[in-house]
């Protein structure tokens, strides 16, 4: 719901656009952590802890 605000150019999207514009990148960056990032670290996190076993 908030690319159709980041892309408009009516009255008051100025404004509007400085809210979306954070907001969308906050919710792509924690997508992307939560899905590529943190299982990555641990996986490699567990797979150094089973080798000094």
């Amino acid at each position: 719901g908030l690319l159709p605000i980041m892309f408009s150019h009516g009255a008051g999207a100025d404004v509007m656009k400085r809210i979306a514009a954070p907001m969308v990148g906050g919710m792509f960056s924690a997508a992307l952590l939560a899905l590529l990032v943190i299982p990555a670290l641990y996986a490699l996190w567990q797979k150094r802890r089973l080798g000094l076993r």
